[in-house]
């Protein structure tokens, strides 16, 4: 699992392991691992052109020391300064002892434009509210560089905790982070910006839980159920479908594929869709006498392509089993209902549907994705899953967010949302957590998308017919 901490947590972890070394060897220790990445990307260190854009702050001084590292190696170093008389001193000295040179920040564009490598060190990770415009500068000269470009702990002009882009920003290349993830280098917007991202071990002790997790496959294998010898389809779960429509009966069709692909002992239909959907899919159950009187099940999905059905939304939330609530379910539950529920609710809107939740416009949820999961989780009570370039489930009792890493943007096609809740709706029956649950969920759909696309376009119902290919590849 990869887990990522705040700001304040990792400011913590470092001052307490400063009081422990000689002064300056944490700031060594991430100048070694800067400049060893630094050098693999070039490939050929001598004679490499390399241009450090230098702030202030404590990741300045990891760049110039690493530039100094490259220049005893023969590259030829320049440090642009974005402000000389603030540069880090010990830095600055030991990059020109090295034989570096430094210039001043109105000589940015031209040094960057014949450089083989740029590295960003103008803010840390301490950053907040967009780049001043004198850096900004700085980042707009990086902008149409051929040159590859390094950013040290994460790009400057993204903000560390939150993932948000105020303005212009550095994209790189590589982005060298130290210690731990930092939250935005794994959250959308700033993801985009942090190119790929390497971790520079340099010793700091860390809570067990961060602020963000990302899974990985065996993360994700630990909790994906098993049938034992004695399982029936019961033991497995059966997972209650209300979706569909006379106008949108596909929706119930693809909802019900994501549920019998993702594991279900039996699907239970209820809606205007059963012919099309046994036509499809002759093992589902169907019933035409509401959600109350459907059967035995061990949670429910209701919503997709539900149209105007508000009373069939009103009567699944009021069981008391686990409810995943997507799309019309969304629009049409009553916030009292969700609140007040006692069984698990797992909610699973895109950004447009968190913001009409939320009363804000669609542009303030993509920004702050962060955010908004988590008031969405607070207001309503229940786990969220916020759909997206980064998926982030949040649970209503706080603690660490998930984010998917797995993602595709081939898996922004029509239908695509209804497999993911039938799939997540098959695990809640299994007897995930809703916060579990949400979160293999999306990472085998995100697999699946994957390898449903490989490059090329792909709709919902191949995604779904591959979710068992993703499940055995986490399972390998």
């Amino acid at each position: 699992m990869r887990s990522a901490y705040s700001v304040e947590t990792v400011r913590a972890a470092e001052r307490a392991l400063m009081a422990r070394l000689p002064e300056g060897a944490l700031m060594q220790r991430a100048a070694a691992g800067l400049a060893a990445a630094c050098a693999e990307l070039l490939g050929r260190v001598y004679g490499s052109r390399v241009v450090l854009l230098v702030g202030s702050g404590d990741n300045g001084g990891d760049a110039l020391y690493a530039g100094a590292r490259l220049a005893r190696r023969g590259a030829g170093v320049t440090a642009v300064l974005l402000s000389p008389e603030r540069a880090h001193g010990g830095g600055l000295d030991a990059l020109l002892r090295a034989g570096g040179r430094a210039a001043p920040a109105d000589r940015a564009e031209e040094l960057v434009e014949r450089a083989d490598l740029v590295v960003d060190g103008i803010v840390g990770i301490g950053g907040k509210g967009g780049l001043r415009p004198e850096a900004e500068a700085l980042a707009r000269a990086v902008r149409h560089t051929r040159a590859a470009v390094v950013a040290v702990d994460l790009p400057s002009g993204v903000e560390a905790d939150t993932g948000e882009v105020r303005g212009a920003a550095v994209r790189a290349d590589l982005t060298v982070t130290f210690g731990t993830y930092k939250p935005g280098l794994l959250i959308d917007p700033a993801r985009e910006y942090a190119g790929v991202v390497r971790l520079v071990d340099i010793g700091l002790e860390l809570p067990v839980e961060g602020e963000l997790q990302a899974l990985q496959h065996a993360d994700v294998a630990q909790l994906l159920p098993v049938p034992a010898a004695e399982s029936d389809k019961y033991r497995r779960g059966v997972v209650g479908i209300a979706a569909g429509s006379a106008r949108y009966p596909g929706a119930a069709v693809l909802a019900v594929s994501g549920a019998l692909r993702g594991g279900a002992g039996a699907v239970r239909y209820v809606g205007p869709a059963g012919e099309a959907v046994v036509a499809r899919f002759p093992e589902t159950l169907v019933s035409d006498l509401g959600p109350a009187k459907a059967g035995r099940v061990q949670a429910w999905v209701v919503g997709p392509g539900a149209g105007d059905d508000a009373a069939t939304v009103a009567e699944v939330l009021a069981t008391d089993v686990p409810v995943l609530l997507d799309a019309d379910g969304l629009r049409l539950a009553e916030r009292d209902a969700v609140r007040g529920r006692t069984a698990p609710t797992l909610m699973t809107p895109h950004a447009g549907e968190a913001a009409a939740l939320l009363g804000v416009r669609r542009e303030e949820v993509e920004r702050a994705r962060l955010a908004a999961v988590r008031e969405l989780a607070a207001v309503y009570r229940a786990t969220v899953l916020l759909k997206g370039s980064t998926t982030l489930v949040a649970d209503a009792a706080g603690g660490a967010v998930r984010v998917n890493p797995t993602g595709t943007s081939w898996l922004a096609t029509a239908g695509s949302g209804d497999v993911l809740s039938g799939l997540a709706g098959s695990l809640l029956a299994a007897g995930l957590s809703a916060r579990d649950a949400g979160s293999a969920a999306a990472y085998l759909h995100g697999l699946a998308g994957r390898f449903a696309a490989d490059g090329a376009p792909a709709g919902a119902h191949d995604v779904a017919a591959l979710i068992p290919e993703a499940w055995r590849d986490v399972r390998a």
